[in-house]
């Protein structure tokens, strides 16, 4: 079950013998385990035979980018391959009294780390599904083609969105500067849900799983509420640090459409209904 070139670097790295494992959530699509060493050292091990062969390397990429000063935590990662990556078991405590506000603040804290363009060093991905990041000087035109535009063009190609839905989602693109604010390329999580939000060994904010790259803050901000929104403390906390834009709030569907066509790409109809609100809300 542990990858042979995993066995030889933790012997070579003299962290003794193996004394237990056990299996953990590993995400959405992947496999996880945590290894215990008679050294007292403990590591986190993610695997996915089926994976895209530069998946973990991408992961690692993001994880050594979000890894900034006054940032959330962010566990190393030691050792990848095509279907594995070993990283710092964070030996996750309970979150300590002001975890929210904390949280809020070192996440503005990383989206102060701006860029003249936005997308990434590499493409990556957004859960198993590749996520194009092309260096872009224009945030409407990088939010509109490579995340909008290309999601949709997958769901038609599986027969997921009939032409009257992929119209209006093209519509939309074209409306995006008279529905968002101007904002500058920030580094951001990109897949910044509650799942993914967990906490070190002393209770203080922690995240996992990027899907990092540059893009809009507000975009980051909008998933956070996808699926269960993080307490107020935590957005109050965020814009002491980094005010945001009256109304922000309401532009949260905007962002969000992006990760539900992916989720409609990845899981299926079920996610039709959601996307075909908000195109039908804001076209």
């Amino acid at each position: 079950m542990i990858p042979q070139p995993i066995k030889t670097w933790l012997a070579e790295n003299e962290f003794g013998g193996i004394t237990s494992t056990h299996a953990v959530g590993g995400g959405c699509i992947n496999n996880g385990m945590i290894i215990k060493m008679d050294s007292g050292t403990s590591f986190f091990l993610k695997t996915n035979r089926s994976t895209p062969q530069d998946m973990f390397a991408r992961e690692v990429e993001g994880l050594h980018a979000l890894k900034v000063e006054d940032g959330p935590t962010v566990p190393e990662s030691y050792l990848h391959g095509e279907d594995f990556i070993l990283m710092e078991d964070l030996t996750p405590a309970p979150p300590h009294t002001d975890y929210w506000p904390e949280f809020g603040r070192r996440l503005a804290a990383l989206h102060n780390y701006t860029n003249d363009q936005f997308g990434f060093t590499h493409d990556n991905y957004i859960g198993s599904t590749p996520q194009p990041n092309p260096w872009t000087g224009d945030g409407y035109a990088f939010f509109g083609e490579h995340r909008i535009s290309y999601m949709t063009r997958l769901a038609q190609q599986r027969g997921l969105m009939a032409a009257e839905d992929v119209q209006r989602a093209e519509r939309l693109v074209t409306q995006l500067p008279d529905l968002i604010p101007e904002q500058p390329a920030s580094l951001i999580h990109g897949d910044l849900w509650s799942g993914n939000a967990t906490s070190d060994s002393r209770g203080a904010p922690a995240i996992i799983d990027p899907a990092a790259h540059y893009g809009w803050t507000e975009a980051e901000l909008a998933m956070t509420t996808l699926f269960g929104s993080f307490p107020e403390t935590f957005y109050r906390a965020y814009q002491e640090v980094r005010p945001l834009e009256p109304g922000y709030r309401s532009r949260f569907p905007i962002y969000n459409l992006y990760h539900l066509l992916n989720h409609l790409n990845l899981f299926g109809h079920s996610y039709l209904g959601q996307v075909q609100s908000i195109l039908r809300r804001f076209v």
